[in-house]
């Protein structure tokens, strides 16, 4: 058997989780960390979150913890086995180990077991199917870690099968190839069928659930040949992506722009889209956030009209647009299109750049005598194309020095 004996590993044992491992012990319970935290500790990572899983029925749990006088929080997850307890002001999601005895491809009912080949065989990759004891030893039922070291992606078992018991694994498929995998198309052509044949269930997979999986999809690597594949394997049309026209050349391109800068997913996706209304249609599907939504809106719009000046000082319509816009998202859009174009130098220039304040108002300009308000709104949008070409330094005595006073 495996042990693992890292640092990342023994970081986990808070006083939390101390407290409750001490409580399953004494009970005769067995609990191991599950799933992504595995993989992620194997893969030499401290993981963001820790999922346990149990031979405790839910039950079992609630009446542990409630002897122990532990508060648990969040009951949603129960009816899965899922029993949040809240311990030293840290929260550990524990379920009892489960065999899914019938699914209609995006819910499963579920039977509790005390087997825990039975629970790893029914999760989706054999990279996250791996539990790790709580003394460091890796249960390994299906060669996760053999996978893990070759940077391979494998469905548990037979892939047409663990699809059909819930279709959004088909986006899981995409999202670890571009984490986990190396080369570009180490794909099993058995796995890319079943996903072919499946693609349809895709339709019936709520667009919040679809879009979780995709953002990450579009942040990790091999993007542009991973979306090609969702195009190839008939996945687009079921999931918000523009069916004939997606512009997979674009993509390419920004591919390569966006790399090493953190793009956010809808600066890679807005590639795909050729007009506004693609933008629009992903949003009907997928119900992206309003700020999603409208960046992907920005992009498309802006993206080869508003580009670097040519002369001393390329930012400069960048700028411009910024203070003309007013908006406080307004800077963080453009850093996203300067991304998207490739235009790394001036991406740094203008994530440095302090906004400039017009340093003028109405209330400066009644001051010196002007009251009417039309007369006011006229001299401060002049005010404002003046301090604008002196490149924002002008002050406010200088730009009140050239109003002619009434």
């Amino acid at each position: 058997m495996q042990q693992i004996d890292t640092l990342h590993f023994h970081t986990l044992f808070t006083d939390g989780l101390k407290c409750i491992a001490e409580l399953f012990v004494k009970n005769n319970h067995e609990l191991r960390i599950a799933g992504g935290a595995v993989r992620d500790l194997l893969n030499g990572k401290q993981p963001e979150d820790v999922d346990f899983a149990t031979t405790a029925t839910p039950d079992h749990m609630k009446e542990l913890f409630q002897t122990a006088g532990i508060r648990m929080i969040n009951n949603k997850g129960e009816k899965h086995g899922t029993i949040t307890a809240r311990v030293h002001n840290q929260n550990f999601e524990i379920t009892t180990l489960r065999i899914d005895v019938a699914t209609d491809g995006r819910h499963a009912e579920v039977q509790f077991t005390t087997d825990w080949q039975t629970d790893a065989e029914r999760r989706d990759l054999t990279i996250n199917s791996m539990f790790l004891g709580l003394d460091g030893t890796l249960y390994d039922y299906f060669n996760g870690y053999e996978d893990l070291k070759k940077k391979k992606v494998r469905f548990v078992g037979d892939p047409s099968q663990r699809i059909q018991e819930d279709y959004l694994r088909i986006m899981r498929y995409f999202r670890f190839y571009g984490k986990i995998a190396k080369e570009l198309g180490d794909h099993d052509p058995k796995t890319l069928k079943s996903i072919k044949q499946h693609a349809k269930g895709m339709a019936g997979i709520s667009g919040e659930r679809i879009w979780f999986e995709l953002k990450k999809t579009l942040v990790g690597n091999h993007v542009a040949h991973l979306v090609g594949l969702i195009y190839e394997l008939d996945i687009a049309q079921y999931i918000g992506l523009p069916v004939i026209e997606g512009n997979l050349e674009e993509l390419n391109r920004v591919c390569k722009n966006v790399e090493h800068h953190s793009p956010k997913p809808m600066t890679v996706l807005a590639a795909l889209f050729r007009i506004q209304d693609d933008v629009l249609r992903l949003d009907l599907r997928l119900k992206i956030s309003k700020e999603e939504k409208q960046l992907g809106l920005f992009l498309v719009k802006y993206r080869r009209d508003l580009i670097k000046a040519d002369g001393p000082d390329p930012l400069k319509p960048y700028r411009d647009f910024v203070i003309d816009s007013r908006e406080p998202e307004m800077q963080s859009k453009v850093c996203e299109l300067l991304k998207y174009q490739g235009e790394e130098k001036l991406l740094k220039e203008m994530e440095q750049w302090s906004i400039p304040r017009f340093p003028v108002s109405g209330h400066d300009l009644r001051r010196i005598g002007i009251i009417s308000g039309k007369e006011i709104g006229t001299m401060l949008q002049e005010l404002r194309d003046t301090w604008k070409k002196s490149g924002y330094l002008m002050d406010k005595e200088e730009l009140l020095s050239i109003v002619k006073s009434p």
